[in-house]
Formats: structure tokens, sequence, C-alpha cells
């Protein structure tokens, strides 16, 4: 639905349909609720020290703070053949690695650009994420019987990431078509 505040009207009779048109009739850019970047920084932070923590205790071979008996088992989980990819990657350093990049483009600064290739790059690396956290939590559900807190952390986090970029994706689309919409502009009255 569209806002229209006192003036004449859009003259090609067209709104945005994302909501306000200006004084003028022209409609007004869409906006990033300020919150959105800052939300994903946040989670991307969080998901950067689980992931630091898990590189961390695969490497100096030290096991998670976190039960190692039952369902809950982080021992089990993080020493299984499954913790590691063809036999010599761990899992945690993938983690490591998705997080540092999804870090970079998750900056608040970056989510200012209006370049939609970088809202689509966010957009594909959050879906491989959320691939992988089903892969991971199948081995966890099904082979091995018991999930890792510290594990289950990255899962949660990515999965609030995955929810926020995809939801937040057309706006991002929109306001690069917006910044085209108005360079032409600038052209036409140049």
């Amino acid at each position: 639905m569209t806002q229209v505040r006192e003036g004449p009207e859009d003259p090609s009779g067209v709104a945005d349909g994302d909501g306000v048109v200006d004084v003028e009739g022209t409609p007004e850019a869409p906006t990033l609720p300020r919150w959105v970047p800052w939300l994903a920084f946040l989670l991307c932070l969080a998901g950067l020290g689980d992931a630091i923590y898990l590189t961390y205790d695969h490497f100096t071979g030290k096991l998670p703070i976190c039960s190692a008996h039952g369902f809950v088992n982080c021992a089990l989980v993080t020493t299984s053949a499954q913790s590691e990819i063809f036999g010599h990657i761990p899992v945690a350093l993938l983690g490591l690695l998705f997080y540092v990049a999804m870090t970079a483009v998750n900056i608040p600064a970056v989510w200012q650009m209006v370049d939609r290739r970088i809202a689509w790059l966010r957009v594909g690396m959050a879906a491989s994420g959320i691939g992988m956290v089903i892969y991971l939590l199948v081995v966890e559900l099904y082979q091995l019987r018991a999930i890792c807190l510290w594990c289950t952390g990255v899962h949660v986090v990515t999965f609030l990431l995955f929810i926020l970029i995809v939801a937040t994706a057309p706006l991002m689309a929109r306001r690069q078509a917006w910044a085209e919409w108005e360079a032409a502009q600038g052209d036409d009255q140049g």
C-alpha cells in the first residue's frame, strides 16, 4: 500500500510500491531498517567466535567444554570421522572460513553499498551455509545419534542469518534498481 504525502500526484501515475511518494510526486528510495546490518554483523561475530573456539579445539586436540555422554556429546561429534571432510579438512575450519567471509560481507558499511551482486553474494553464502547445516544435522542426528552444543550454536546462528538475508534480499535488489532509475533520470536531465 502506498502512502502519499500532500502534494501533486506522481506524474507517471505509478508509485514505487515500497511506500512513500514525496511532495513533488517522486517515489522515495527504498530504505533498509538500521537494525538489519547490525543484527547481521552481530550474528556473524557470534558465529565467528563459536567457529574460532571449535577450530582451536580441533587443532589443539582439546575437547569442547560440553557433555561427553548421552545425546549431547560434543566429544563424539567433534572427534568423529565426519568431523573432517575427505579425511583431512576439519569441518570446524570450514566453519571458521565461512564466518570470516560472512563477517566481511555483513559489515554494516557493506550493507549500505547499492550493488546487487553483494546482496546476491550474501544470499548465496547464506544458502551454502544452511546447506552445510542441514548436512551436518543429518550426520549428527542419524549417523552419530548425538549433537554438540557448540555446533548447534553455529547452526542456529547460520539459520538466523539465512532468514535475515533472504528476507532482505528483495529490498536490496530494489535499492539497486532505484539507484539505476535515479542515474537514468539524471542522464535525461543532463
